[in-house]
């Protein structure tokens, strides 16, 4: 039997480059009955505990660093005794918000990391930050995108440790490659396809976000 995908969404806040924004968060549990992984701890472990349950929490696998993905990450891995799993490239910017802890894994670009009978297969791809990850389930036909890929574009590089150059190069080379019915499920807002999106990326390219 295949993983199921339980999915939430908390409302905080995203600081970087002295700006503060309010937002909204997708987190991810991916699992059965009896174990799971969750793709990024944002704004409240407490509502992310619950929907866990008396399930074993293998992992918290982060995305990337950015305090709106990894703020409750080391108080939900430390309520289950799960580690944190994190791209070493995304170190300079976990350490913006947790300076006194680092993760317990590195993660690296084709890691496989198994839950409830699934892989999850590490796909790194910076541009949003030098250490974002993808995390792609080809039982599941889906990948989990973080702020790489959304519905409409790739994800914000403005800011400190960005490159818009270099997030074009990751969805076009470790994304855009998937399979097209691939489910792209993102770090915010409503999720979409690699099918959809990739008849665009000259279009993104052209307006340069």
């Amino acid at each position: 039997m295949t993983a199921r995908i339980d999915h939430l969404v908390t409302s905080g806040t995203f600081s970087l480059d002295g700006q503060t924004f309010d937002v909204d968060n997708n987190e991810w549990i991916v699992g059965d009955d009896s174990e799971c992984v969750v793709i990024d701890a944002p704004h409240d472990a407490s509502v992310i505990a619950d929907a866990i349950g008396d399930r074993r929490l293998l992992a918290v696998l982060a995305t990337h660093a950015h305090d709106d993905h990894v703020r409750v990450a080391p108080e939900l891995a430390d309520r289950f005794g799960a580690p944190i799993l994190l791209h070493p490239g995304d170190l300079p910017v976990w350490r913006l918000t947790h300076a006194e802890r680092s993760p317990e894994r590195e993660l690296k670009d084709g890691d496989v990391f198994t839950v409830a009978g699934t892989d999850l297969h590490v796909l790194h791809t910076p541009g949003h930050s030098p250490g974002a990850v993808c995390f792609y389930a080809p039982e599941l036909a889906t990948v989990f995108t973080g702020d790489t890929l959304f519905h409409g574009g790739p994800g914000a590089t403005g800011r400190s440790f960005s490159d818009f150059g270099t997030i074009i190069d990751s969805i076009r080379d470790r994304l855009l490659t998937l399979p097209a019915e691939t489910r792209v499920l993102t770090g915010h807002g409503g999720s979409t396809t690699i099918g959809d999106e990739a008849p665009h990326l000259e279009e993104w390219i052209a307006r340069g976000h």
